[in-house]
């Protein structure tokens, strides 16, 4: 059994809006004011029950990283594991920490990266609307119950005696929370406060007893939320309902049936729970995802510039193999997964399982996404025609821009980046890696050099006979190279450094027989009597 401190979540007093129609509330009934907390209604049953519902509900406050793309591939993954819909609502509460676009760059990247919604704020569903600033009548409706129910209540402090609260709290090493004042206000306070238009928001009356529930993960948990919290705000005075309040509500009208979402919301769930209690619904079943980290140990921020999915984007990884990275950390999958080189979508809906998730924090390891991003160009160019004709037109698209300035000397044939394709792949970690000073001689003729290569009529007539040149490969031509060297009297260093500068025009990259097996027989010849001034 897992037992969860507390922590302490600070809330302020805001402007009078949205919710004026409470003031019409019978503030008068009694149980607004009694310690003792409202009867639970048995939980209402869903007509749609069995079909599993998950939903991935970011605020756009910042662009995706990896942990909210975690969150939400694993969502996807139980929904289709189990044959039923993944939703995207967008929660825009929080105006204050709103991004302009934010959310439709959410969704692209949901989108870029293969996790595409059933349902969701651009395509709609039959539980919309998705996005929850277009929600306020269900919530002001909802509150309203409550508000008659005796579960929720005005409270009027200010600002500052919340801020007083705190410190004295800390003054005694005590754990600072709301100390449930405004619970304690008389029909006549309360309208008297309305009446002077005081400021005001609406707490939730948590009760007292300590709350227990099932983590799909991490096992039974139990919280005395009481003990560590004051009553929570459930809706703002700026008329915004909170995090806690809006998200309650609209996992019961979208009629999601099971929670998947990071460990650090897990301290919030008994609160969560309190409120489908309170409205008499049923609750979602729940599990906590654990933490990714940074290599080092660090936690992810929206803030860190390699952890956004823009990053990954414009450094040439692919979809797939991003997705293959995250699962890596965190686990939810068997031994089988580790068997097949590149993954594909299928293969984690197949073998995702919630039971070997792990519950600790795990760290990213980038050697990993080197790895699965050359699988994943692997996987393209020999299985799937479509994919391959895609990449080859990338790459000379590539080529063409960073090489503008010697358009006229590109080698940009579909059989040579098909060629360089297939030679790169143990060699490259991103497509964007071919483009490189150090392999530019894969798609630059050579400019003119001083080094002169000694014999060069010779040795272009001997690497173009087979005979003399049975296999153009890396091992065959350093052998070769060696034997020409010894056969005509040549110091084999310099031999090497003219080839190399014959073929590429570089003073480093890969070894010169590499250089020539890629370049294949016919090219290497062509440039060795390029550089000797006898065009072909």
């Amino acid at each position: 059994m897992n037992v969860i401190s507390g922590t302490f979540r600070r809330t302020t007093s805001l402007p009078v809006s949205l919710f004026t129609v409470l003031r019409t509330s019978s503030v008068g009934c009694a149980r607004f004011y009694c310690d003792k907390p409202a009867a639970v209604p048995s939980p209402a049953k869903s007509s749609n029950e069995q079909e599993v519902r998950v939903r991935f509900a970011p605020s756009p406050t910042g662009y995706m990283h990896l942990g909210g793309l975690r969150t939400a591939l694993y969502n996807y993954l139980y929904a289709k594991a189990h044959g039923g819909k993944f939703v995207l609502r967008i929660e825009d509460t929080d105006r204050e920490r709103f991004v302009e676009g934010a959310a439709e760059k959410l969704y692209a990247d949901l989108k870029w990266a293969g996790v595409e919604p059933d349902e969701d704020p651009y395509k709609g569903g039959p539980h919309g609307p998705y996005t929850q600033s277009q929600r306020y009548d269900i919530y002001k409706k909802e509150v309203k119950k409550l508000m008659e129910d005796g579960r929720a209540y005005y409270c009027f402090c200010t600002e500052r005696r919340l801020e007083l609260l705190r410190k004295e709290a800390l003054r005694l090493r005590q754990v600072p929370k709301y100390d449930n004042k405004c619970r304690h206000l008389t029909p006549g306070q309360i309208a008297e406060r309305l009446a002077k238009n005081d400021k005001f928001c609406i707490r939730f009356r948590l009760h007292s007893k300590g709350d227990e529930f099932n983590d799909m993960i991490f096992g039974k948990i139990v919280y005395f939320i009481a003990q560590q919290e004051g009553d929570p705000v459930i809706i703002k005075a700026d008329g915004f309902p909170t995090y806690h309040f809006a998200n309650v509500v609209d996992d019961h009208y979208m009629r999601i049936t099971h929670v998947l979402r990071g460990v650090e919301w897990q301290i919030s769930t008994p609160k969560h729970i309190q409120l489908f209690h309170a409205f008499g619904w049923r609750p979602p079943q729940y599990a906590h995802l654990p933490l990714i980290m940074n290599p080092n140990g660090s936690k992810l921020s929206k803030r860190q510039g390699d952890v956004q999915l823009e990053h990954y984007r414009n450094n040439g990884t692919f979809p797939q193999a991003l997705l293959n990275y995250i699962t890596q950390s965190g686990g939810g999958f068997g031994r089988e997964l580790l068997e097949i080189e590149a993954p594909q979508i299928t293969d984690l809906v197949r073998q995702f399982d919630l039971k070997k998730i792990n519950v600790n924090s795990s760290r990213l390891n980038p050697e990993l996404l080197k790895h699965f991003n050359r699988a994943e160009i692997r996987h393209k160019l020999e299985n799937d025609p479509e994919a391959a004709e895609r990449i080859v037109q990338e790459v000379t698209e590539m080529v063409r821009k960073e090489f503008s300035k010697d358009v006229k000397n590109l080698q940009l044939s579909a059989e040579h980046v098909r060629d360089v394709l297939s030679w790169s792949l143990p060699r490259i970690d991103s497509l964007q890696d071919l483009v490189k000073n150090k392999l530019s001689f894969l798609w630059v003729l050579p400019k003119p050099t001083k080094e002169k290569i000694v014999d060069s009529a010779v040795l272009a007539k001997n690497l173009a006979t087979e005979a003399d040149v049975p296999e153009f490969n890396k091992s065959e031509l350093s052998r070769f190279i060696k034997a020409f060297a010894e056969r005509n009297h040549l110091a084999f260093e310099k031999l090497m450094k003219a080839l190399r500068s014959g073929l590429s025009g570089l003073q480093e990259g890969p070894s010169v027989p590499e250089m020539m097996e890629i370049l294949g027989r016919a090219k290497t010849v062509e440039r060795i009597e390029l550089a000797a001034g006898r065009q072909k």
